[in-house]
């Protein structure tokens, strides 16, 4: 398959969380050509057994492909988790993920070797950070905790509710409690917390966003293979959902920060 330059980077998530790392995309490559993909229909993955979200995940990277995209992302922690070796397997182009992405900056950070990780349930039971971590660092001892209610307090805009900062509290206090000098947002919601937790961690502690880390991957990943878009040129942005496109758009521009066109409703087979 021969890759051209002004061809598109592919972003693919379970529902609408993959928006921030296309948020940071478009902040830190703003030339480049960018189609999102969110499966709103069957969202969400995580409560899905293995066999099914990768059967998912290889319908969505087909569609892609044929969009003939130069690049892959898996913007989802839980699809990362489970169906990365399959997407590689499948995909003639480079395939990068939120996971990797976040061990990378997370190993870079941290001073005393102690890193704490959130996520869903699916991305903590997978241990899919642990590994990604140890594979880079194995004297890295790694924490993580599940916060399955940060999802949907996110995606009703709750980001600085007194609910959300109670509920962050009582998570995050067993990690602390380790004594980390890192913490992995280890799901592409949490990135809208990050004021909040932030506040209760301390500044003492860094945060590893995985969408500014998926980012960066990204522009040196282009550069080392020469793929950056030469055309300076405004870039075309196009979303597709699998249902419920008026939703996607109204919690989308609040991850975007920006007003949301181009969203289109496909059938997966």
């Amino acid at each position: 398959m021969k890759i051209e330059l002004v061809h598109p980077i592919g972003v693919f998530d379970s529902g609408i969380g993959g928006m921030t790392v296309v948020r940071a995309l478009m902040e830190r490559l703003p030339f480049e050509n960018i189609i999102y993909f969110g499966d709103t229909a069957r969202v969400p993955y995580g409560i899905r057994s293995v066999e099914t979200i990768t059967e998912y995940a290889a319908q969505i990277a087909g569609f892609l492909l044929k969009q003939n995209v130069k690049l892959l992302i898996i913007a989802c922690n839980t699809i990362a988790s489970v169906a990365n070796e399959r997407i590689q397997e499948m995909s003639p182009v480079p395939v990068l993920d939120v996971i990797d992405a976040g061990a990378r900056i997370a190993v870079a950070e941290t001073r005393n070797k102690v890193v704490g990780v959130i996520g869903t349930p699916a991305t903590v039971n997978s241990n899919a950070y642990a590994r990604a971590i140890n594979r880079y660092d194995p004297e890295i001892r790694v924490f993580s905790q599940a916060c399955p209610l940060f999802v949907p307090l996110v995606e009703e805009g709750w980001s600085d509710h007194p609910v959300t900062r109670l509920t962050a509290q009582e998570y995050l206090k067993p990690v602390i409690a380790e004594h980390i000098d890192t913490l992995v947002l280890g799901c592409t919601h949490y990135p809208l917390l990050k004021p909040l937790l932030q506040e209760i961690l301390g500044e003492g502690i860094r945060l590893v966003d995985s969408a500014e880390a998926m980012a960066a991957v990204t522009a040196n990943l282009l550069s080392e293979k020469g793929l950056t878009n030469p055309v300076r040129l405004p870039p075309q942005y196009r979303f597709y959902v699998t249902d419920v496109p008026y939703r996607f758009q109204t919690v989308g521009e609040r991850f975007l920060g920006r007003t949301l066109a181009n969203v289109e409703v496909v059938k997966l087979q």
